[in-house]
């Protein structure tokens, strides 16, 4: 399969309206795909006109946004590369080469090619060539006795010859048919990059929260460690009369629990890994990923990033090309109406051999034009023109509704990532007061001021903290994949999202103001 951002690139340059330009004319004779075209030019049912999608000027959760109403989609960039991350940066190209789901897409998109050309075709005529030899008797002879009147004469022909046919697009049936399918084909190129985009956003998100299981390891490990330095300082402590046997059970218990959530972590982790290299095209025995204990940056969408990035997801762009394709279909049921002609011709030759068939004496041609027309049918027409009409309402409907589903899911993704980088901050205010708080009832431990429980309690918090911290940051990582999925992909190299920091900047003055 070629790579996926070739093809789409090429393809998605190309479109133009309702048609593939690649595929509108091809290599057929220039005079006759004129007749065609001028034939077709009085097509029967509505004219495709775009539905109207009701946008607002901005987005409610950020301000700086201007308005935005889905189109048709472009080609999509790197747009992981942002998050600076060189083992995720060689993951995602592997989804576009080898993902089994993604090649299933590609290959449904090539039937709706083809299917494109297969309803092109109908608009020539179509040319045939025959050969044939027969042996045939008329019968009723008896071949001895009384009144017998011989053997049944044995007739040998031999005929090769021509034909052509030809039915008119007078009422655009065929030209309506090929605006759906073209328009079903472009719906399945933009299901086949609503797929990649898929693909790619829940690599990045499972990758994310490897990273944050890895970051959330270190920690367990680093508090296991400490755990049980603190039980043999506490076991030290009772050996020399100052501990009680409940301090040093109290500090096998801790060390117990911080072993199991340890080992709760070391489960989520290849069951992580296992689903990437499913999504890379690998078998899970085949790939790992080391562990590496730190997160990327989080980055978010600054508000003066341009709104095309929301008119380009593929999955409003198959929906409105659905709605043109149902629309198309309505032309093709009204035609039904209209009588269809068919022209055709045939030249040939006749023989009772082979030698000298073809020759002036053993010609014959055969031209005329045949009408059809329908007339009764007890309202079948009609119904199907009604159920093509709404079948367009319903498509167009479903159109909008996805229209409001994308602002929606911008809108949570901004308002998720607004209230995690506050959450952050918090948290990290927390977290300094949590270790604080851990100093302090440590050094009142063994100075004998205060109990083991004290120390306990301080420990949980100090871990909980610090384990909070990392699944905001986490979260964070994964609400702005998020919000680049909502958004229909990556952005061009002059329209780079800013880091976290500076978005929390701008959110906090768009909040302030």
């Amino acid at each position: 399969m070629r790579s996926i951002k070739t093809f789409t690139a090429h393809l998605i340059a190309q479109r133009d309206g309702t048609v593939l330009a690649p595929y509108v004319i091809r290599s057929r004779k220039p005079l006759f795909a004129g007749i065609c075209m001028l034939l077709s030019a009085c097509a029967v049912g509505p004219d495709y006109k775009r539905p109207a999608l009701e946008t607002p000027v901005q987005f409610k959760e950020n301000k700086g946004w201007v308005q935005a109403a889905p189109l048709a989609v472009s080609a999509r960039g790197a747009w992981w590369t942002v998050f600076a991350d060189a083992t995720l940066n060689s993951l995602e190209p592997r989804v576009t080469q080898a993902n089994q789901s993604l090649r299933a897409s590609y290959y449904a998109y090539q039937q709706a090619l083809a299917l494109t050309d297969m309803a092109r075709a109908a608009e020539f005529p179509t040319l045939g060539a025959s050969v044939s030899s027969t042996r045939s008797s008329s019968g009723g002879g008896t071949a001895t006795g009384i009144g017998a009147t011989g053997a049944t004469p044995i007739i040998t022909g031999k005929t090769f010859g021509f034909g052509a046919s030809w039915a008119p697009d007078f009422w655009g049936k065929v030209r309506r048919q090929v605006e759906a399918d073209e328009a079903s084909a472009l719906a399945s190129l933009d299901n086949l990059l609503a797929a990649q985009l898929s693909l790619q956003t829940t690599l990045a998100q499972d990758y994310f929260q490897i990273r944050q299981i890895d970051s959330q390891i270190a920690l367990a490990q680093s508090t296991v460690s400490a755990y049980e330095k603190f039980l043999q300082l506490t076991q030290n402590r009772y050996a020399a009369g100052v501990a009680t046997t409940a301090d040093v059970a109290l500090a096998q218990s801790q060390l117990a629990n911080a072993r199991v959530q340890l080992a709760a972590f070391n489960v989520q982790r290849p069951q992580l890994e296992h689903a990437i290299a499913v999504l890379i095209g690998e078998a899970p025995a085949n790939f790992s990923l080391p562990a590496m204990p730190s997160l990327p940056q989080p980055r978010a969408i600054p508000a003066g990033l341009p709104s095309q990035l929301l008119l380009r997801r593929p999955d409003l762009g198959a929906s409105e090309r659905q709605v043109a394709a149902a629309n198309a279909q309505i032309g093709v049921a009204v035609s039904a109406f209209f009588p269809a002609l068919t022209l055709s011709a045939q030249r040939g030759w006749r023989s009772s051999t082979f030698a000298n068939l073809v020759s002036a004496p053993n010609a014959f041609w055969s031209v005329g034009p045949s009408l059809a027309e329908t007339l009764f049918d007890a309202g079948a027409r009609s119904a199907l023109v009604a159920q093509n009409r709404n079948a367009y309402q319903q498509a167009v409907a479903q159109y909008r509704q996805l229209g409001l589903q994308a602002l929606q899911q911008v809108e949570d993704q901004l308002a998720a990532l607004a209230a995690l980088a506050d959450e952050s901050q918090l948290q990290l205010q927390a977290e300094a007061a949590a270790d604080e708080s851990l100093r302090l009832a440590t050094n009142q431990y063994k100075a004998g001021i205060v109990t083991y429980l004290n120390v306990i309690t301080a420990q949980t918090n100090s871990y909980t903290a610090h384990n909070a911290t990392l699944q905001i940051a986490g979260q964070q990582l994964t609400a702005n994949v998020a919000l680049i999925q909502a958004l229909g992909g990556g952005w061009g190299d002059d329209e780079q999202p800013a880091l976290g920091a500076s978005v929390v900047a701008e959110q906090s003055d768009t909040k302030e103001n």
